[in-house]
């Protein structure tokens, strides 16, 4: 079974998924750094569920965005 289905690693099946995906990262680490000295943990936390929205570090979330568009420019072009 296929879960990449022919994007890379790091890309998304569709654009708007790897979108929200970023849009959920940013508003986690948002979240983490105004309430990290209020609630050290749950920011902790917030840090950790951003990286694993992003599948890795910011530069693996912007790879996987170039995949995404590389793929979505590819099949068009198949067409």
């Amino acid at each position: 079974m296929n879960y990449f289905r022919g994007v890379g690693m790091f890309g998304s099946a569709f654009l708007t998924a790897h979108l929200m995906r970023g849009a959920a990262t940013a508003a986690l680490l948002a979240w983490a750094i105004v309430y990290q000295t209020a609630h050290p943990w749950l920011s902790l936390g917030a840090g950790v569920a951003a990286l694993v929205a992003l599948r890795g570090c910011p530069m693996c979330w912007t790879v996987g965005l170039l995949e995404t568009l590389s793929q979505g420019r590819r099949d068009s072009t198949m067409r």
